[in-house]
């Protein structure tokens, strides 16, 4: 699956800045923005914000997949815990 980057201008606490980002981390940072109910450039404020080095477009990413690798977490464990919750019911 071929994701090629993708430049876009974003306005980053009130300054326009151009990010170079594939399409899939654009994708889910629609997603992170949307289940926040924040627009995407106050999310890349956020981001820009908190980065301790390096360049946007790099800080960006870590955030995606930090913010989904999270998730992946917690569903496992909500399926662990479910899994040991059905054991122990029919175990009686």
């Amino acid at each position: 699956m071929k994701s090629p980057v993708v430049k876009r201008s974003i306005v980053v606490a009130g300054h326009k800045t151009s990010v170079s980002l594939e399409e899939a981390f654009w994708n889910g940072m629609k997603e992170i923005s949307g289940v926040r109910d924040m627009t995407l450039s106050e999310l890349v404020g956020e981001i820009d914000s908190n980065r301790q080095q390096g360049n946007l477009s790099s800080a960006i990413r870590l955030f995606v997949l930090d913010y989904f690798r999270s998730r992946a977490l917690q569903a496992q464990q909500q399926a662990v815990a479910d899994a040991k919750t059905e054991s122990s019911l029919t175990a009686h």
